[in-house]
């Protein structure tokens, strides 16, 4: 508590800036607002101009988070990836928050390259060049290697730990007095969305998750069509030092110089598309950031990803339901996709399929008998889950950030060809998966793991049979204290233990037959 008035007065400064920009708390909303919100909100506002789209054309929300600094940034982001909580509005503003702010200087990030990777900067580089892009942990540096390679160099801010610990801090602090105090709240769980902040930012302040994460991806693609990652230079890579191949690209929102080098820009538009499925149903790991500033197109039309400090994954099995879901719209099979949605148990089996059917075709029919050009994956996905919310289907964030990221995608696909077909370009890849992993060779393979498992539980089985005699043993040997206790006159709370017991020797025993 002795802590608390500081935590206070951050949050009060934190208010007083999301208050001046107007459009964050829209007036509408806050005439409905208590009495109490709307004299703290008139209270904060005074002495200050209100403020709009005045911070690089930014949005109210993301031009006040800018303004409040790094940690709060970085928390703008990551409540992008979170539609479930903010809204699928908000979490597309947010997308635009992007953390550009000044740099530190070029010697000082030296010193703290030296002191990671343990070797003088001139012993590793040939060259170490000014900064040419800083964020809210980190900036990078356009470097030489000795052997002449050109390398982008990404080194973390001195004392970004401290600043976001105490930032943290605070929003642990404000996250506890929602939970206790505004129980409306409670449902969205403010304590374990910080958490999970904060997990999500301690990753990205090691960037040897974030070259895993390039190293991972570029090993799934690596024979993808017309996309590929930059490489990773793992001798120069530590916590605080990440090293990768330099891309020299035209970026993707150039379209002009895209267009004046002969780039195909349909082309591109399809890959953008393609390669985002493929990250979501073949490998279930995909890049969740790929707005037009993380996207270039090398000398040779190749696609090239960057930035991978946020990303998503997919379970196989909720690969394997969307893949279902989503060729199911393509071919609109509304009975089978309401199958799918009633097996996969995202809809309680209390409710009718039929009507869930009629549902679905309900919000394909007006989407697929539009132009091409109208139809928006991510509009349909988000039509769906508001449709399912009233079939009592349970949110799932990590289905709601790959429905974020194809709305993202989309719009950088449509900036390339107006006329997307969006059923075109990605009907391949599903109708792919779903012959690979749902046809008669998927099937075959799926017999194989699961005779493998089974051939597994034969090996053990002498083990198994063992441990079962002793969980028996066992058992009798306390049935037996069982039955002298009774004739002792004890009572069943004396017998609780032993009963406990038994119970958990059963557990182990079949959790020895499961695994």
């Amino acid at each position: 508590m002795l802590r608390a008035p500081g935590h206070i007065l951050r949050l009060a400064r934190a208010g007083r800036v999301l208050a001046r920009h107007e459009g964050v708390i829209p007036e509408s909303e806050l005439a409905e607002a208590p009495l109490i919100a709307r004299l703290a909100v008139r209270l904060a506002r005074i002495g200050g101009r209100p403020r709009g789209k005045e911070k690089g054309g930014l949005s109210p929300l993301s031009a006040a988070l800018a303004d409040l600094g790094p940690s709060w940034i970085k928390l703008g982001q990551f409540l992008a990836t979170r539609p479930d909580i903010v809204g699928m509005e908000r979490a597309l503003e947010l997308t635009e928050l992007q953390d550009k702010l000044p740099p530190f200087p070029t010697e000082q990030a030296k010193e703290e390259v030296a002191r990671e990777l343990g070797r003088p900067v001139e012993a590793l580089f040939a060259e170490f060049g000014p900064p040419v892009a800083a964020a809210s942990i980190a900036q990078v540096h356009k470097c030489r290697t000795s052997d002449g390679r050109a390398v982008a160099v990404k080194v973390l801010r001195p004392g970004v730990e401290r600043r976001f610990a105490r930032d943290l801090a605070d929003f642990y602090f404000a996250a506890r007095l929602i939970e206790k105090w505004h129980h409306p709240s409670r449902r969205l769980k403010p304590v374990e969305v910080v958490q999970t902040m904060e997990r999500t930012v301690r990753n990205e302040m090691d960037l040897r998750m974030e070259a895993a994460a390039l190293s991972e991806m570029a090993e799934n693609t690596r024979d993808d069509p017309g996309f590929r990652l930059p490489q990773v230079d793992w001798t120069r890579t530590s916590r605080r030092v990440l090293t990768t191949e330099w891309i020299d690209g035209t970026p993707l929102s150039d379209i002009e110089a895209l267009q004046r080098k002969g780039h195909d820009l349909e082309r591109l538009a399809d890959t953008v598309i393609q390669s985002f499925l493929r990250q979501t149903l073949r490998d279930g790991f995909f890049h969740a950031d790929m707005h037009q500033g993380n996207l270039f197109v090398d000398d040779v039309g190749n696609l090239v990803a960057v930035d991978l400090g946020i990303t998503g994954r997919l379970s196989p099995f909720e690969r394997r339901v969307w893949a279902e879901i989503l060729y199911c719209f393509i071919t609109r099979d509304y009975r089978r996709n309401a199958e799918v949605h009633f097996e996969a148990g995202y809809v309680p089996s209390h409710h009718n399929i039929d009507e869930f059917a009629q549902a679905l075709r309900a919000i394909g029919e007006p989407t697929l008998g539009r132009p091409a050009e109208e139809v928006s994956m991510g509009q349909l996905l988000g039509q769906l889950f508001k449709t399912t919310e009233r079939f009592d289907m349970a949110t799932q964030p990590q289905l709601l950030l790959m429905q974020k990221t194809m709305v993202v995608v989309e719009g950088v696909a449509r900036t390339l060809n107006p006329r997307l077909d969006l059923w075109r370009s990605a009907e391949p890849v599903v109708r792919e998966w779903i012959e690979t992993h749902l046809g008669p060779a998927g099937r075959a393979g799926q017999a194989a793991r699961d005779a493998a498992g089974a051939g597994r539980a034969l090996l053990r089985l002498p083990e198994m049979l063992d441990q079962g005699a002793k969980a028996a043993q066992a058992l009798a040997d306390m049935a037996r204290a069982q039955e002298e206790a009774a004739r002792r006159g004890s009572d069943w709370k004396q017998a609780l233990p032993l009963w406990i017991a038994a119970a958990a020797l059963i557990a182990i025993a079949l959790g020895l037959w499961l695994t």
